[in-house]
């Protein structure tokens, strides 16, 4: 893992109003939303954010409508300003930026994907893409050439010439992509990018962005508020709610791990069984047990362990990580861990039963 940090959000506060720096102490003492707006006629957007971002990383920000999620990424291209805190990207804290210097950072450090895709619906699919390339002052030979290389590699070719009407919305967002990687920003920002797609061309545009990442190693920040597509593309997630962080961490232990009532009652009606991975419940360290002389890879789902194991809750794996034994998983944890916590205690045997009965339909599924 890369442990370069990218981006820092350090003490962060955003308060919404006709003075903001007069109600801060009132702010910090802990005074609710609510009672901010009521008696003193201010919003509270963001309260001591505090957040790290490693160079190469996913990192998700998510949370319900008004929990400051797009307040939060608003910050680090300048477009909103903290009423208190820093907010460093490589090191310099752009809060202190203005005017000219400013503008430089926004076109050459981040650029910006958005859920409505933004495009000129005057200039053609060629014409957007390279529109970052045109603000920089670039030739239109250069324009045209990097345009054409990403809208090759996210499979526009043959739409050059076509106008954002002409296109699906799915082809709509490529190019919004396109247009971004063609500043070559090092960060990425992505607000509730593929919100507005249909199903399928949603999961579509998330394995782009997973092989695109794979490829780039851009630091990518992106808003929403579906948990299993953070679960899918983030390297780190963090929860606010009313403006303030809830949980933050690597997504697996968030599942397993819900901090309090509300983590819980988001992570509760995933499918944990297709985003659980066997590396985050395994034993690890040499097998113990005897029993386990077939093997697992440790980036498996706990769908595939279930598979594997044709069902059988007794069954134990080795666990292998680039060919390196790492662990031993037991089916009875795969069973234990596809339990949310809260149902545990006097409804744990019944929720086992089910799992167990899940594990089952899988492998039949998969047969028939």
């Amino acid at each position: 893992m890369n442990t370069d940090i990218k981006i820092s959000v350090r003490d962060c506060f955003k308060v919404f109003g006709p003075n903001p720096k007069s109600v801060m102490p009132l702010v910090r003492a802990g005074i609710s939303k609510c009672e901010l707006l009521e008696k003193h006629g201010h919003i509270t957007g963001l309260k001591d954010i505090n957040v790290e971002m490693r160079s190469g990383e996913i990192t998700v920000i998510m949370g319900l409508s008004g929990s400051g999620k797009s307040t939060l990424i608003r910050h680090l291209n300048g477009l909103i300003v903290p009423t208190a805190g820093e907010i460093l990207i490589d090191g310099k804290d752009i809060t202190t930026l203005s005017g000219r210097a400013l503008l430089q950072f926004r076109r050459s450090s981040v650029s910006m994907v958005f859920q409505n895709f933004a495009l000129m619906p005057h200039l053609t699919v060629l014409e957007n893409v390279g529109l970052p390339k045109k603000v920089c002052g670039q030739p239109k030979e250069v324009m045209h050439r990097e345009a054409r290389r990403w809208i090759e590699r996210l499979g526009l070719s043959g739409f050059e010439n076509r106008y954002p009407h002409q296109l699906s919305g799915g082809m709509q967002q490529r190019v919004g992509i396109a247009r971004a990687l063609t500043s070559d920003a090092s960060v990425l920002l992505m607000d509730e990018a593929f919100s507005a797609l249909d199903p399928l061309t949603r999961a579509d545009m998330q394995d782009l962005l997973i092989e695109l990442q794979r490829e780039l190693f851009k630091t990518i920040v992106f808003i929403t508020h579906d948990l299993e597509e953070a679960l899918k593309i983030a390297d780190h997630i963090v929860i606010l709610k009313d403006g303030m962080i809830i949980q933050q961490g690597d997504p697996q232990n968030i599942i397993l791990a819900p901090s309090d009532e509300y983590i819980e009652r988001f992570v509760n009606d995933i499918n944990r069984a297709r985003v659980l991975r066997v590396e985050s419940i395994m034993r690890r360290g040499a097998p113990v047990s005897g029993q386990s002389l077939e093997t697992i890879d440790a980036s498996e789902t706990l769908e595939a362990a279930m598979l594997k194991a044709q069902g059988d809750p007794s069954k134990i794996f080795t666990v292998l990580d680039g060919g390196i034994v790492v662990g031993e998983l037991d089916m009875r944890e795969v069973i234990r861990a596809m339990v949310p916590r809260n149902l545990r205690g006097r409804k744990q045997k019944a929720s086992e039963d089910k799992a167990v009965g899940q594990s089952r339909s899988v492998v039949q599924s998969a047969t028939t």
